[in-house]
């Protein structure tokens, strides 16, 4: 809200009282639809497809929190595209600006290396944390909608050992160090992390 609100201002003040108050109700969603253009055999009249992306704490007794592209002018590689992973999607009403504001909160993926792995092709990434450790808790940021560009596949990086012939897929983006950003999973995407 505070950067909605002075445009201006790089980042938002690190002092509480320096934000802007808010009282108002927030309202929460479980999904979002992202709408794009893509030039593909997939897509309609026009080249528009649509895509719904899923933040749901319990669908069918296991949570569904999907990953997505968000663009960001100020970062290098992936064409400033970076990874998050959406924990929930909310709006409120700023009475301040009279606007409403359809957000995210979101959980970071950073790259690994500044160019793709060289085998796959892929870019590599993991999940920021706030400390050193897998087990640290993750970075966590709201960031408007407007943001998310479209729905990304991840891939896990397996390495050398076996995985439990029980292992709940449910639990993939929670159990592993690294993941490929897999740019083969449509047109669209292998167009979009094109070099």
């Amino acid at each position: 809200m505070y950067l909605q609100r002075h445009p201006t201002s790089e980042e938002c003040p690190s002092q509480l009282e320096d934000l802007p108050y808010f009282s108002g109700r927030i309202h929460v969603y479980h999904s979002a639809t992202a709408r794009f253009y893509a030039h593909s055999n997939l897509c309609g009249a026009g080249g528009m497809y649509r895509e719904q992306i899923h933040s749901n704490p319990s669908w069918y007794g296991s949570p569904w929190h999907d990953t997505v592209f968000v663009s960001l002018d100020d970062v290098l590689g992936m064409q400033g595209m970076v990874i998050a992973r959406v924990h929930l999607f909310l709006s409120f009403r700023d009475p301040y600006l009279d606007r409403e504001f359809p957000c995210a909160l979101v959980s970071w993926f950073v790259r690994i290396n500044d160019e793709p792995d060289r085998d796959t092709g892929m870019w590599v990434v993991s999940q920021e944390r706030e400390g050193h450790s897998h087990t640290s808790p993750l970075t966590l940021q709201v960031i408007h909608l407007e943001s998310i560009a479209r729905g990304a596949h991840l891939l896990p990086v397996f390495g050398t050992g076996f995985l439990p012939e029980d292992f709940p897929f449910t639990m993939a983006l929670d159990s592993f160090e690294k993941y490929f950003v897999n740019k083969f999973a449509d047109h669209h995407t292998h167009q979009l992390l094109a070099e």
